[in-house]
């Protein structure tokens, strides 16, 4: 009887324990989560700026418009960089959290490139990464190309 209720109580620790790094694990992917919604939201909103400013440059044919278009890419480029590195440095959390024993699970949500050195989690990594560069360096291509056609016509 005293062995079965030993037996009882380390069932109940170990699904609590493991409970625990659930939650942790859950809560870590919420985050990943909205970063990536906000990577998206940007990337929709750097469009959408920079074909505003196209629109007004064509209806009121300013010059300086066009230059002002370089302006959104650049700081979205940026946000999106940002928001692209703290997706990456919680995707190492998670594999850290994931990795560790049940009973080390201490809620810790510290995520920063001093706790994970590898140079793809670092800002200049991120700038330059394929998701983000492969969007950006168009869109500031085909708005050099708007320019220059603008001028020729």
């Amino acid at each position: 009887m005293d062995r079965t209720c030993c037996t009882k109580t380390r069932q109940i620790v170990e699904g609590i324990v493991l409970d625990n790094k659930i939650k942790h694990l859950e809560m870590i992917e919420e985050i990943i989560k909205r970063m990536a919604s906000c990577s998206f939201k940007l990337k929709g909103w750097a469009v959408t700026l920079v074909a505003g400013i196209f629109a007004l440059a064509s209806k009121d044919a300013n010059q300086i418009y066009f230059v002002i278009a370089y302006v959104p890419i650049i700081v979205f480029w940026g946000l999106d960089a940002f928001y692209l590195q703290k997706d990456r440095l919680y995707g190492a959390l998670y594999d850290k959290v994931r990795a560790l024993d049940n009973d080390k699970i201490d809620f810790s949500m510290k995520a920063t490139t001093e706790e994970f050195t590898d140079w793809k989690y670092k800002y200049s990594s991120c700038l330059i990464s394929k998701t983000v560069l492969w969007f950006y360096f168009p869109l500031a291509i085909v708005s050099s190309l708007v320019i220059v056609i603008s001028y020729v016509v």
